[in-house]
C-alpha cells in the first residue's frame, strides 16, 4: 500500500498514509497492568492502557501514552471515532518516528 494512497478505510492493513498523516485503528484494552502497544489483530493494533474505561478518560490516556511513541504532540493526535469505545480510528500528524510494529511501513523523513 502506497504512503501516498488516499482512503477513508485501512483496507486490510491497520494503518495508512494519508498523505503526511497516518491513519491508525485501535482495538483499546483499558484497565490493563501497563500502558503498551500491542501486535495487529486483524485490521487494528492493540493498544493496552491502564485507565479504566470512565467517560473516555482511557481513550484520553491512551492519546497521552501514544504521543510520544509518535514523536508527536498530543493536539498531532485525533481521535476520529471511538471515544468511548474499545474501537477506535488516531488521525496523527506528521508522525516523527514509529514504533516498531510498523515496520512494514515507511517513514520518509
Amino acid at each position: 500500500m502506497s504512503r501516498g494512497q488516499v482512503r477513508n478505510a485501512t483496507g486490510d492493513s491497520f494503518f495508512v498514509w494519508e498523505g503526511d498523516v497516518l491513519v491508525v485503528n485501535i482495538l483499546g484494552k483499558p484497565s490493563a497492568a501497563k500502558d503498551a502497544i500491542g501486535k495487529p489483530k486483524g485490521t487494528q493494533l492493540k493498544v493496552s492502557v491502564t485507565a479504566a474505561p470512565v467517560a473516555g478518560k482511557a481513550t484520553d490516556h491512551m492519546v497521552r501514552f501514544l504521543a510520544p511513541q509518535f514523536g508527536v504532540g498530543v493536539s498531532d493526535i485525533e481521535v476520529v471515532f471511538g471515544r468511548e469505545n474499545v474501537n477506535k480510528q488516531l488521525r496523527i500528524k506528521a508522525p516523527k518516528k514509529l514504533p516498531i510494529v510498523f515496520a512494514q511501513g515507511t517513514l520518509d523523513l
